[in-house]
Formats: structure tokens, C-alpha cells, sequence
């Protein structure tokens, strides 16, 4: 409400929505829309393949659960083409997803912003190629699907967000969306340079993912193994040489491995949640990125050369193991 200017008469002001669209509603994905739906001024709109969640959505909204309990307007929707143009989106499919997602939504885009959530490194470069403007994030919330149109939030984390360096959003559209997510309950910070935070999150990721993958164990469970520990942190000194190599200053991933053992002690990564349904993980986005980032800087990354091709052996395994079933 306002004065007009004689001063006498409340005027009601109505603003348009803010339009968004989540593209790849998963546990990450259905995070960003759920809290994006608390923000008043913000209109969701949910991009995903898989029906039984989209209907679910749509039947009875979006259910957050685990540390928060509260359900969220979205509108879902499997037929991209029933999108309208958007302002900002969130991609949060799988790495190995992103060019399909984007190439059926590319057309809500045509004048929008667009940011990757991604696990790993080399989305952004995918989504340029569909958007003309782009956001690099960097996220901890962590969660996992309980159930059609149900995610449960695991950690509730910052998100850091800033200008992908070749095909950049403007400014205001990254402190948009940032504002937009803590409004609904996701701290948000629009960064001038967020490469640090990407690289300190791709870190922590590509040290802990894969152990927890290999092994069964949650963030808690190893962080608290002396041995694996050790590993963790050896495997973080590989990635701070690769990002001295390239000039990126991230925070220290030891630290942030502190942090997690207590905020999402029983969270398991989301390599761990593929490896248990034995889908294919995104390691190769994740520790086999840092290792293809040392090679073209210069220096060595063994570990991460190594734990690579194990999560790839026992990608394998799955494969071999059925066709040894079907002869016999």
C-alpha cells in the first residue's frame, strides 16, 4: 500500500510475480523450488521427467520434511512446453542430464538468467549453450527424495552465487535470486567471483563422495574414521594444488568437513544414494573433474586418478554381475 501524493488515499500496489522455473526436480532441485515457493513475490514452476513426483507435486504441493516441515506452491510439469518465459531458473539434474533438460526448456530462457546447482565442474558450460545468461553456484543443502512430492532436507546450508565468467548474468538478476532463496529460508550470497566457493564445494565433494560411495559410509560416519579421514584430507591437498595451479583461493574443505560430520552427520552423498540403486554416479563431474583439472594445469592428482577408476570398477560390477546372472 502507498499515499498518492495529495497524501489522502492508501493506493494498493501490485507487482508482477517473479517467475522461476527449477529445472530437474530431484532432492537438490526440489530443495531450491520448495523454499522458492515461501517467497511471497515468486511464481515456481517445476521441470522433471518423472510423472508420479509431478503429479504428486501438483495434487498436494511440495513437502519438505527432516529439518523442516512445510509444504510449497509449484507448479509441475513434465511437458516443457506448458512453461511460460521465466525470469530465472535452477538446473539441478544430474551432470550427464543437463544438455537434454535444457535443450526441451531452452525457449522459457530466451531472456532469463539461469543457474547451475550442479555437483562438480563443467555444467555451466552446458547451460550456456541454451541460455543466454548464466549463474555459477555453489550449494550445501543437502537432502534426498522420501517419496513422491516429498524431499527431506538433511543440512541446511549456504548458497553461493556470482557470474559464470564467459557468458555472465547481470548483476541484479544474481542478487535477485539470491535474495528470492533466503526469503524462502535458503541463505543466499550473490558473490562478485564465485569460482573460490564452487572449487571449495567441488573439494569437499570429490574428497567425500566417493569414499562414502565405496564404502557405505554417511559424512558423519567417515569423517569420524582416522583412516578415512586421512584419505579425505589428502585427497582436499590434491584439489588446493589444482586451484593454486589456477589461481582460485577456495575455503579450506577440511574445515567444511568439520562443519558437515555435525550438520549432516547421516546424510549420504548423492554418489552413495546412486551407488545403492546402482545408477550410473557423477564422478567423473566430481573426482574425476579435479583430476582432468590437474592434468591440464600442470600437476599431479593420483588420488583422485584412483578413486576414479574404482567407482567406475564397481559401476562395471553391476553390469558384469548381471550378465553373469542371465547365463546362468
Amino acid at each position: 500500500m502507498r499515499r498518492d501524493r495529495a497524501g489522502c488515499a492508501e493506493v494498493a500496489v501490485v507487482s508482477d510475480p517473479v517467475r522461476v522455473c527449477v529445472v530437474g526436480v530431484g532432492a537438490i532441485g526440489s530443495l531450491y523450488a520448495a523454499h522458492l515457493g515461501r517467497a511471497e513475490e515468486v511464481e515456481v514452476w517445476a521441470y522433471d521427467i518423472v510423472e508420479a513426483h509431478v503429479a504428486a507435486i501438483n495434487d498436494g504441493g511440495l513437502r519438505v520434511t527432516g529439518r523442516a516441515d512445510f509444504v510449497s506452491p509449484v507448479r509441475a510439469t513434465s511437458d516443457a512446453a506448458a512453461i511460460p518465459p521465466c525470469a530465472l531458473g535452477i538446473v539441478a539434474t544430474k551432470a550427464e542430464h543437463t544438455a537434454t533438460a535444457m535443450a526441451a526448456v531452452a525457449h522459457v530462457f530466451t531472456d532469463g538468467a539461469v543457474a547451475s546447482v550442479q555437483n562438480g565442474l563443467g555444467n555451466e558450460e552446458v547451460v550456456a549453450e541454451f541460455a543466454p545468461r548464466v549463474i555459477r553456484g555453489s550449494i550445501l543443502p543437502a537432502g534426498a527424495l522420501a517419496g513422491p512430492g516429498v524431499v527431506r532436507l538433511d543440512s541446511l546450508g549456504p548458497t553461493w552465487l556470482g557470474p559464470f565468467e564467459p557468458q555472465p548474468a547481470r548483476a541484479e538478476e544474481i542478487e535477485l535470486l539470491a535474495r528470492l532463496l533466503t526469503e524462502g529460508g535458503l541463505p543466499a550470497e550473490a558473490m562478485a567471483d564465485a569460482r573460490g566457493a564452487q572449487w571449495g564445494k567441488v573439494a569437499f565433494n570429490a574428497a567425500t563422495s566417493p569414499i562414502a560411495a565405496l564404502t557405505g559410509l554417511s559424512i558423519g560416519q567417515l569423517g569420524e574414521r582416522p583412516d578415512l579421514r586421512a584419505l579425505v584430507e589428502a585427497l582436499a591437498a590434491e584439489t588446493t594444488r589444482v586451484c593454486e595451479a589456477i589461481g582460485v583461493d577456495p575455503p579450506d574443505p577440511v574445515t567444511t568437513l568439520e562443519r558437515e560430520i555435525v550438520n549432516a552427520y547421516a546424510h549420504k552423498p548423492s554418489m552413495l544414494q546412486d551407488v545403492l540403486a546402482r545408477r550410473r554416479t557423477e564422478v567423473d563431474v566430481l573426482t574425476g573433474g579435479v583430476a582432468s583439472a590437474a592434468r591440464d594445469a600442470g600437476v599431479r592428482a593420483p588420488l583422485h586418478e584412483a578413486l576414479t577408476a574404482l567407482v567406475h570398477g564397481l559401476e562395471a560390477s553391476w553390469a558384469a554381475t548381471s550378465e553373469s546372472g542371465m547365463r546362468h
